[in-house]
């Protein structure tokens, strides 16, 4: 069970919304006893331990709705070549963009501009999410159209507005005039450039663009010094206000797909923005319910992939916390309670080893 599905059995448990009260309304003797409140959240806690297991989490962590990011295991060879294509102008079809241009390792894998410039100048129609920790996202896209990192990669080069690559074999042409490359390439996929191998490679890069060591997670793994007192307080601020339930687990986020706006129309209140897609994950399930849902974007190096929200409709990171706390809580923090949310989300910042 994925921590986000944790962080809101927990809650519904310790807040007492489940069964809902109109149900308890009829069926009186519904409610959750004691007893069967203390059973499920010892089972999340034994569902915790196990997933942090292996994330070096302090003894006094190890029931915390997040935890540390560790490495993931990566084909090195593979990756080698996916850097390559990661990179590679090959992959539009006017050889003016790489994957890289809109989300450049050296500004955290996102290019700051609230829609990416594709092709021949065309602006998209939603924010370019960072690539740095995608791995850990259950699917992959705003509205999870893709179900891992190969599916993600083989979008790009065929959208007409993004890369616009024409087809597989138009880009496997493309990449064949570099003979030293094709020539690497054809030792670990004797197939050559095709759409498979050319997004499992990129795929298998991808997976190493972890930023791990970030001070929080030092903070968690048991160094009470890797973090400020401020950014302590706006941890527990962060989990007082429920922000936790759904920007859970490693990446603090990206395991679970809510409406934008529960407590009240975002969409009323925001400012007039440009052209933006604003139908969410209904996009790719053609389900009404799911319009205005959208994937619950990782907070992991946060500060500096603005600007924010699926929109990119604020590039401030106070103002963001306001706007999440107002549409999605209900509620107004103090403006010093924001400053501290700030500080432990600056803290969420790790190593880039693909910086430079």
């Amino acid at each position: 069970v994925d921590e986000t599905s944790l962080a809101k059995i927990e809650y519904a448990v310790n807040s007492d919304t489940m069964p809902p009260l109109l149900f308890r309304s009829v069926h009186w003797k519904s409610a959750l006893t004691d007893a069967e409140k203390k059973a499920l959240n010892r089972w999340i806690a034994q569902s915790r331990r196990a997933l942090n297991a292996e994330s070096g989490a302090a003894k006094k962590f190890e029931n915390e709705p997040v935890r540390p990011i560790t490495a993931r295991k990566f084909d090195a060879a593979k990756a080698k070549l996916g850097e390559k294509l990661f990179h590679n102008k090959a992959l539009s079809g006017d050889g003016t963009l790489s994957c890289a241009t809109c989300h450049p390792l050296s500004k955290a894998g996102a290019d700051g501009l609230r829609t990416s410039k594709g092709i021949r100048g065309q602006f998209g129609d939603i924010n370019a999410p960072t690539v740095l920790n995608a791995v850990f996202n259950a699917r992959q896209f705003w509205d999870g159209r893709a179900a891992n990192l190969e599916e993600q990669a083989g979008g790009p080069p065929m959208n007409p507005v993004e890369m616009d690559g024409g087809s597989w074999s138009g880009i496997a042409k493309r990449l064949q005039k570099d003979a030293a490359l094709e020539s690497d390439f054809k030792k670990i996929y004797p197939d050559g450039f095709t759409q498979k191998n050319i997004t499992n490679a990129i795929a298998e890069f991808e997976k190493t663009l972890t930023t791990e060591n970030a001070p929080f997670d030092k903070y968690l793994k048991g160094d009470d010094s890797a973090i400020s007192e401020a950014a302590k307080s706006g941890y527990a601020l962060f989990k007082q206000y429920n922000c936790h339930v759904c920007h859970s687990g490693a990446n603090l986020g990206g395991n679970s797909f809510e409406f934008m706006g529960l407590k009240s129309d975002y969409f009323a209140a925001r400012k007039k923005l440009g052209k933006t897609n604003d139908t969410g994950r209904a996009a790719f399930t053609k389900d009404e319910r799911d319009v205005r849902k959208f994937k619950t974007p990782p907070l992991r190096n946060v500060e500096l992939t603005a600007p924010y929200f699926h929109d990119g409709s604020t590039a401030d990171l106070a103002e963001a916390v306001k706007i999440m706390a107002k549409f999605q809580t209900g509620k107004t923090p103090e403006d010093g309670e924001i400053a501290e949310i700030v500080q432990f989300l600056k803290s969420l910042t790790g190593e880039n080893p693909h910086s430079k």
